[in-house]
C-alpha cells in the first residue's frame, strides 16, 4: 500500500534522499577570511624640497663703504683669497699715508731720545754730567718709545682698514647669493654675498608635524630631481628642527647627500624625496575589510562557528593597502575581508582563503 507524501520533503523522504553536510557547507557564501595581524606601522612619507650646500656662508664688509667694484655674479665658482669686491678707499688710503709719515716721525724722534741718553749717561760717567740730566734723558727716551709704538699701533689699524675695503673669498667656494652693485652705499656687517662651500650637498625639505619624525633620524631617504635630468640618489636624515613654524605648521628635515660633492650643478634644483618612517604599531587588516556602522568605520569579525558580526574599530592609520586598527579588534582575530559587502549580521561563511 502506497501512502501520498506532499511537497519536496516528502519526495526526498520517498525515494530514500537525505541533505548531506558537504552540501550545506557548499551553500555558505565563499569569503575571503584574514587573520589580524600586529605589524609596525611603516609609513612612505613623500617631499619635496631644494637642495642647497651644507655649508652656507653670508660675507659682509667690516666697513660701511661704496662699491667699486663686483668681481663674481651667482654661480661663479671662487678660490680662497680670490677677491670679490671692492669698496672705495680713499679715505683709507688717506688715513695710511697720515699713519706712515706719524710712524717715520715717532722713529725719528726715538732715535733722538735715544742718542740723548746715551749722552746724558756718557757724561754722568766722567763725572761732568748730573743724574737729574740723566732721568730727564731717560724719561724722554721712554716717551719716544711710547709714540713710536702708538704709531706702529695706527699705521697697522690704517693697513686693516685698507686691507677690509676689499672682500676676499675664505675658502674654496661657489657663490649662490649676491646683493650688492656697483655704486651702491653698503653698511658694516650688511650681507652682500653669499657663499656655499663645496664639501657636500644636502636636500631641504618642510617637513609634515608626523608623529613618526621621532624615529626618521638617520633613515635613508630616496631622492630624484625633479627640474633636472639627474641619476636618482641617496641621502640620510640629518636633522629635523625641534620646532614647527607656526605659519606652514611644518618643521624643516635636512638629508645630506651621498656622493655629490663638489657637484655645483645641483645647486637649487627641486627634489622629491621619499623617506619611511615607522610610526606606532597597529592591527592590520586590508582596505577591503572596512565597513561601516552609523557613522563609524567597522570590520566583519568570524567566531569559531563562522558567523559574523560587525564589530566598530578605530582607524590608526592609512597605508597603500593596508588599514591600521588602534581599537576594536585583536591580533589573531579573523575579519572578513573581499566579500564583507553581502554579509548581514549572523550569517554563515566559508573561507575562500585564510590570508595572513
Amino acid at each position: 500500500m502506497l501512502m501520498r507524501v506532499s511537497g519536496f520533503a516528502g519526495v526526498i523522504a520517498a525515494v530514500g534522499m537525505s541533505v548531506s553536510p558537504a552540501c550545506a557547507q557548499d551553500d555558505l557564501l565563499r569569503v575571503e577570511l584574514v587573520e589580524a595581524r600586529e605589524r609596525p606601522v611603516r609609513v612612505d612619507l613623500q617631499l619635496s624640497g631644494s637642495i642647497a650646500a651644507t655649508d652656507s656662508v653670508q660675507l659682509s664688509f667690516r666697513q660701511a663703504g661704496r662699491v667699486v667694484r663686483v668681481s663674481v655674479d651667482e654661480g661663479d665658482r671662487v678660490t680662497g683669497g680670490q677677491e670679490l669686491a671692492r669698496l672705495d678707499s680713499v679715505q683709507q688710503d688717506q688715513a695710511l699715508r697720515v699713519a706712515e709719515a706719524g710712524l717715520a716721525a715717532a722713529r725719528a724722534g726715538l732715535s733722538q731720545a735715544r742718542q740723548a741718553s746715551d749722552r746724558a749717561l756718557a757724561l754722568l760717567e766722567r763725572g761732568v754730567g748730573t743724574r737729574a740730566a740723566r732721568d730727564d734723558a731717560l724719561q724722554s727716551l721712554s716717551e719716544a718709545q711710547g709714540a713710536a709704538e702708538r704709531a706702529e699701533s695706527t699705521l697697522d689699524q690704517a693697513r686693516r682698514a685698507v686691507r677690509e675695503t676689499i672682500l676676499r673669498a675664505p675658502e674654496d667656494a661657489v657663490v649662490t647669493g649676491r646683493d650688492m652693485a656697483p655704486g651702491q652705499i653698503v653698511g658694516a656687517a650688511q650681507a652682500v654675498l653669499t657663499i656655499a662651500t663645496l664639501d657636500g650637498l644636502e636636500a631641504v625639505f618642510s617637513a609634515p608635524d608626523h608623529p613618526g619624525l621621532d624615529t626618521a633620524m638617520g633613515a635613508a631617504v630616496r631622492l630624484d630631481t625633479i627640474d633636472i635630468d639627474h641619476p636618482r640618489m641617496q641621502g640620510t636624515v640629518t636633522e629635523i628642527s625641534p620646532l614647527v613654524d607656526p605659519q606652514t605648521g611644518t618643521v624643516t628635515m635636512r638629508v645630506g647627500i651621498e656622493g655629490v660633492e663638489g657637484d655645483t650643478a645641483l645647486l637649487g634644483a627641486a627634489v622629491r624625496g621619499h623617506v619611511d618612517i615607522a610610526a606606532d604599531s597597529g592591527i592590520a587588516v586590508p582596505w577591503t575589510a572596512l565597513m561601516r556602522v552609523g557613522d563609524k568605520p567597522a570590520v566583519w569579525r568570524v567566531d569559531d562557528g563562522n558567523r559574523v558580526s560587525l564589530v566598530p574599530v578605530t582607524i590608526g592609520q592609512f597605508a597603500n593597502d593596508v588599514v591600521y586598527l588602534s581599537d576594536g579588534i585583536d591580533a589573531g582575530d579573523v575579519v572578513v575581508g573581499a566579500g564583507s559587502q553581502l554579509l548581514f549580521p549572523g550569517r554563515q561563511v566559508q573561507a575562500a582563503g585564510v590570508t595572513p
